[in-house]
Formats: C-alpha cells, sequence, structure tokens
C-alpha cells in the first residue's frame, strides 16, 4: 500500500472509532520512509471543538521517547555512557549498585512504577524540582537487572542526569537536544500559545478541578519528563521516526540500532496485569513488540516495531518492516480500554494489513 492508500484505510479506521462512541475525536500522522507525513482529524476533543490536523495534545508517557533521545544524544557527545551508575552524575541519599543509564531507560533498574503520594504530595505549590528531589530519595522495589517494572521514576532520574551533564533546566535542555534539532512543536513546562485538546475521561479525585490531570494548567507546569510533553501528532511521529533515524545524523547509527533493539534479556514484567508478560523486551527508551499478548498493537505489525503509548490515550510506533511510522492521538484516556481493544485497527491499516 502507498501512503495515500494507508491514509485513506486509516481515516475510514478513525471515522468508524469515533462513530461507535467510544472516543470523541483522534487525529492520526504517518509517514512511509522519508517521506512527509500525512495527516488527519476525526471528530472532536472532550468540549466538542473539532479537530484539527495541528491540535496540541497532552501526550503522556509518549514524552518519554523525548527524555530518551536527550540522554541518547548526550551518550553520543560521550557526556554519559550507558553503563554509567547513575549514582556517578547524582547525589543520591540512598545509593544503589547496579542502577544504570542502560536500565532506566529500559525499566530494568528496580524503581516502583511511580512516587508514592506521601513524597510528592499532588497539590498546589509541587513544581519539578520537589519531583526531582522526591525521585533521589525512591527506594528500591526489586533488585535492578532481575525483572521489568516500568518507571516513571526512572526517567525522573534520568531527567536529573540530563540536567547535571547539560547545565540546563531539563525543559530547557530538551528543548536545545530533542525538540529543536527535530522540528517539533512541543511545550513542557510552559504553557503552549493555544489551547490544547480537551482529554475526556480523566479519573481520579482531581477530575474538574484545577489540577486536573493532562487538562489543567497545574499539570502542565510541572514539567514531567515522564509525561508532561504537550506537542502535535507530527511532533509525536518525529520522536519515534527518530529511532528510524529521520533525519539522518540525529543519532549515531550504532546507538540509534541499540535503542530499538531488546536491552531486557527477555526478563519478564511490564506494567500491571493485564500488561504484563513472561518476555517483556525494551529499548533503550522505546518498547519492543515481541509477542506481547494482549497488547496496543497488532502481531501483524511485527515483533521487531516499537515505539511508546500514553494514558491520556495516544500512541507514536514505528514498523521497520512495512518502512512505517504513524501517531494516534485520542480525545479520551485510556483507562476504559478504548486503546488497548479498538485503536489497533487504526495501526492494522496503516500497517497496510488488509
Amino acid at each position: 500500500m502507498n501512503s495515500i492508500s494507508r491514509l485513506a484505510a486509516a481515516h475510514a479506521a478513525a471515522r468508524s472509532l469515533v462513530a461507535s462512541g467510544r472516543i470523541p475525536g483522534v487525529v492520526v500522522a504517518l509517514a512511509v520512509g522519508n517521506r512527509q507525513p500525512d495527516i488527519c482529524a476525526v471528530g472532536s476533543d472532550a468540549d466538542g471543538r473539532p479537530l484539527t490536523p495541528d491540535d496540541l495534545f497532552p501526550v503522556a508517557s509518549i514524552t518519554k521517547l523525548a527524555t530518551a533521545l536527550a540522554v541518547l544524544r548526550l551518550v553520543d557527545r560521550g557526556l554519559i555512557a550507558l553503563d554509567d551508575p547513575v549514582d556517578r552524575f547524582l547525589h543520591r541519599e540512598a545509593p544503589h549498585p547496579g542502577v544504570t543509564i542502560r536500565r532506566l531507560l529500559c525499566h530494568t533498574a528496580g524503581f516502583p512504577i511511580d512516587l508514592s503520594s506521601d513524597d510528592a504530595p499532588y497539590e498546589p505549590g509541587l513544581t519539578w524540582e520537589a519531583l526531582g528531589r522526591a525521585c533521589l530519595r525512591a527506594k528500591l522495589r526489586h533488585q535492578p537487572g532481575t525483572e521489568v517494572l516500568y518507571s516513571n521514576i526512572g526517567y525522573g532520574l534520568l531527567a536529573l542526569v540530563v540536567e547535571a551533564r547539560a547545565g540546563a533546566r531539563f525543559r530547557d535542555a530538551l528543548r536545545n537536544l530533542v525538540l529543536t534539532p527535530l522540528g517539533i512543536e512541543g511545550y513542557l513546562g510552559e504553557e503552549p500559545p493555544r489551547a490544547p485538546a480537551r482529554i475526556a475521561d480523566v479519573r481520579g479525585r482531581h477530575r474538574a478541578t484545577a489540577l486536573e490531570p493532562f487538562n489543567s494548567t497545574f499539570w502542565r507546569s510541572l514539567a514531567l519528563p515522564w509525561a508532561g510533553l504537550i506537542t502535535n501528532a507530527a511532533g509525536a511521529l518525529a520522536l519515534v521516526r527518530a529511532f528510524r533515524g529521520h533525519p539522518p545524523g540525529f543519532l549515531s547509527p550504532p546507538l540509534r540500532t541499540a535503542a530499538v533493539t531488546d536491552q531486557t534479556g527477555h526478563l519478564p514484567g511490564g506494567f500491571i496485569e493485564p500488561l504484563w508478560w513472561d518476555r517483556c523486551p525494551w529499548g533503550l527508551g522505546p518498547e519492543v513488540r515481541g509477542v506481547k499478548e494482549p497488547h496496543w498493537l497488532p502481531s501483524s505489525v511485527g515483533a521487531d516495531s516499537f515505539g511508546h503509548t500514553g494514558a491520556s490515550g495516544c500512541l507514536a510506533w514505528a514498523a521497520p518492516g512495512a518502512d512505517v511510522a504513524w501517531a494516534i492521538l485520542g480525545a479520551r484516556t485510556a483507562d476504559n480500554g478504548w486503546l488497548l481493544r479498538h485503536s489497533r485497527t487504526i495501526s492494522a491499516a496503516v500497517a497496510g494489513e488488509r
């Protein structure tokens, strides 16, 4: 299938998904080979505003692709080595031998999924600086290198390493190392010049308050290096394409190859049930599809396909076998299961499955 056919198929799958009522709207971007992206928008955001191809979204954990790219750029410059202990760069209250840059990138360092509410209360006055200090105090859940345990804390520590080696706040380092070189319109810890799409079905005690995750100025101000990036579909797509060598020279070929190759040695792990697998391949930032089931991506995209998803209801992925990359930004959180159960139809269309 050519690019036009893939876009038409993806557009049809997106229209069907929106018509089903599972999400109010979605933006899909795809790029075949080194061609310019094609983007389509269907439906509206949570406020009923019609979506456009250039709309900004909170892309949640797709942010981790950007953070990983910042780290890898410093690796290419010789300022960090993948097997450096993180304690070489950070003054942690509880040093942990075996916690390396590589293990933080592929979630095998042993940290819990997230900070506890006691460590960093989610309330007015919280800042990235306070969150960073909480990450420094975090204790291991299990020994490094024994299990894949997806961790926001690990990416908080990586952001602190970037700050230490780049000599700048993480938000500024991310802009200089990743966003500007890739031509991405992206915002971390600052208010964008136009309102992002509002995300439906946000849950928890802060729903419909001034602290609502994804949708509030407060949440955006935190500059979360694991979840806080605001960008559009073209930006999310550019992040995953950087791991495919677009643009050339952004990452060195050997490092780029390593980044999308399993670094976990077939360790078990993942997130929480049902997303827990006997073998959980992960690269240096991107998740590697492998043979995981259940999964957001159909097996037809290939075991070597890679990318990331976000709890705000988004996905950025690349399938080397089909030489295609795509991003799906939905206007509903993933909590109700639509991303896991129903975004596969869009991905299958993009990947050329008939």
